[in-house]
């Protein structure tokens, strides 16, 4: 599965689901820790850490050299992360082109130094050996 496919799936669920995300306990708060240590590693600019730390779906997907290298043409130009609040979180077991599992879509406003209003969507998976790490990974 290609990154692009993985955005559309992503594109297509938040479509489907409204926009309404909520935040809630559960698989959704573990989700959010997990969303936002990994979120921590890109902030920082470790682009190839964050690849090494994602889902195994993730992995195979791109390769880590594909994925620092989307992320210095995307995230770099914006510049550091003034600020981000939670929009909201939703479980989901089916995603578009993705294979069942468990999944929380969260979305977050975030504002960054050169692109304020910014929505970043990411989605951690439950891997196989149970800890929650991210699939996917958008900024619109």
């Amino acid at each position: 599965m290609t990154r692009k496919v993985l955005a559309l799936a992503l594109a297509a669920l938040l479509g489907s689901a409204g926009g309404r995300l909520v935040a809630a306990d559960g698989p959704e708060k573990a989700a959010q820790v997990s969303a936002l240590a990994w979120l921590e590693v890109v902030d920082a600019g470790r682009y190839g850490e964050s690849w090494d730390q994602a889902a195994a779906l993730f992995k195979g997907a791109l390769t880590r050299a594909q994925w620092e290298a989307a992320l210095e043409k995307v995230r770099r130009p914006l510049g550091k992360v003034v600020s981000r609040k939670l929009r909201g979180a939703k479980f989901m077991t089916e995603i578009p082109n993705a294979p069942a599992g468990e999944y929380v879509v969260i979305q977050y406003d975030t504002s960054f130094e050169k692109a304020a209003g910014a929505t970043e969507t990411i989605t951690p998976m439950k891997d196989k050996d149970g800890a929650w790490r991210v699939s996917g990974y958008f900024i619109r």
